[in-house]
């Protein structure tokens, strides 16, 4: 039995309850197994059960007052899981589905998720499992500061840099940013996906979603093809979901779908560029619901209930790439099955793990190009680096510099992860490749500082 056996053996048994977790590890760890040979340095240093240990959990409670006086209780996460190459980096969720297990494993992603970018930056994740939903501005910026109460104590600019995540937009951003701020008394780059105005980055905003498709399109090049013509079912609609439907649609790609937790809107006319605008709108203005697409242009259908990927297995929709950006574990065995039959030829990952590890085998085993999140959605943090960059300089980067850097970073993940893959004896399979790429350069520096 190798040592990863061991590490996942034993990862299912003390960590049993987080099973979000225990599927990150297993999926990440399984494809390191050619690493065992290669380097018996890690074996011998155990790097291997180092690395699913993180450094500390930080847990503690919020306290705060809705505007009619009410007391809510809600629990703070921050996982500072590994900083060998950099200070912690890693978006808050703001979720109710928002626990251990789920910061665990999304702080467990992020230490490969960075490494990959080539930039100097730790895996961490946190957040909290309040709802931003249906709150009132005040009642969120009383959340917040309260939040940051306790979590600034644990973050710096050159300890542990949070960003956004689902739930944690740019109003929620400014706001702990601000309180930040008052109680520390400095203006540093402590928060990442900060307005324009207090030394935020151009692009950030747009990065996630537009990496994925820079990822999409290099991998669609291996095969002499691109976005143009193709049909494009994209879950969720918030800001990943919305600048990969941008993105693609500029490349002149057909983007029929898009959801959100409620259910799912099909437009086989495809959403152009002012229908996006109205879903922009809707969602980022509005505060709406997917479901309001279909008033607004009724040729379209709503499937009340049902995921993007529920509807392309029950109705046969054809699709050519496949872009889930909603949440972990929304692409299952059946629908994996479905967008095989019906024709895809590529699934990138603009969510954190949103395919389970019997749907990744599928796409693996019926050759479809498979762009793990680690890799494909990397934009977002790289980007993030990038404004660690301009706050540390004091400058600001254009709109175009910005972009190019974003472009130039995606594509060397894509070169980087190819070519460790085939190194390691897995030629063209991205998982492998990825996971193998990031924890190599971990690795290496955890083994640099001796027994820590």
């Amino acid at each position: 039995m190798s040592q990863i056996d061991d590490v996942i053996a034993k990862v299912k048994a003390l960590d049993k309850d987080q099973p979000e977790f225990i599927q990150a590890v297993t999926e990440v760890l399984t494809t390191l197994k050619p690493t065992e040979e290669k380097h018996p340095e890690f074996v011998k240093a155990k790097i291997y059960e180092r690395i699913v240990e993180p450094d500390r959990v930080i847990m503690f409670r919020v306290t705060w007052e809705d505007d009619t006086g009410e007391i809510h209780v809600n629990r703070g996460f921050r996982v500072q899981f590994n900083n060998a190459i950099g200070p912690y980096k890693g978006g808050l969720r703001f979720h109710p589905s928002v626990n251990l297990g789920i910061i665990k494993f999304l702080g467990f992603e992020q230490i490969f998720k960075n490494a990959l970018t080539t930039l100097p930056m730790g895996g961490g994740k946190g957040g909290s499992d309040f709802d931003p939903k249906g709150k009132s501005d005040r009642e969120v910026m009383r959340f917040t500061y309260a939040f940051m109460r306790e979590l600034y104590r644990h973050i710096g600019p050159d300890t542990d840099v949070p960003a956004g995540d689902i739930g944690v937009g740019a109003r929620e951003i400014g706001f702990m940013y601000g309180y930040y701020k008052k109680i520390v008394n400095e203006h540093t780059g402590v928060l990442t996906g900060k307005g324009l105005e207090y030394g935020g980055s151009l692009i950030r905003p747009e990065a996630t979603g537009y990496g994925l498709v820079y990822f999409t399109s290099e991998m669609l090049s291996t095969r002499n093809t691109d976005f143009a013509n193709k049909v494009v079912a994209i879950s969720g609609s918030g800001n990943v979901a919305q600048y990969a439907a941008e993105k693609s649609i500029q490349l002149g790609a057909k983007v029929i779908t898009l959801s959100d937790s409620n259910g799912t809107i099909v437009d086989e006319e495809g959403i152009d560029a002012k229908k996006l605008a109205f879903v922009m709108d809707l969602k980022n203005v509005k505060r709406g619901r997917i479901k309001e697409y279909v008033n607004e242009y009724p040729h379209a259908k709503y499937f009340e209930g049902k995921s993007v990927w529920d509807v392309i297995r029950d109705e046969g929709l054809r699709v050519d790439i496949a872009l889930p950006c909603a949440t972990q574990n929304e692409i299952d065995e059946s629908h994996a099955n479905a967008l095989v039959k019906n024709g895809v030829i590529a699934v990138a990952e603009g969510a954190n793990m949103p395919s389970n590890l019997e749907a990744i085998n599928i796409f693996r085993d019926n050759k479809v190009l498979y762009g793990p999140a680690k890799a494909a959605n990397a934009g977002g943090v790289a980007v993030s680096g990038l404004e660690m960059t301009q706050n540390s300089i004091r400058l600001q980067w254009s709109r175009e510099e910005v972009d190019n850097k974003l472009r130039e970073i995606m594509r060397n993940i894509h070169k980087t992860s190819l070519e460790a893959a085939a190194t390691y004896g897995y030629p063209g399979d991205y998982l492998v490749g990825a996971n193998i790429a990031g924890f190599v350069k971990v690795a290496k520096a955890m083994l640099a500082f001796g027994v820590i």
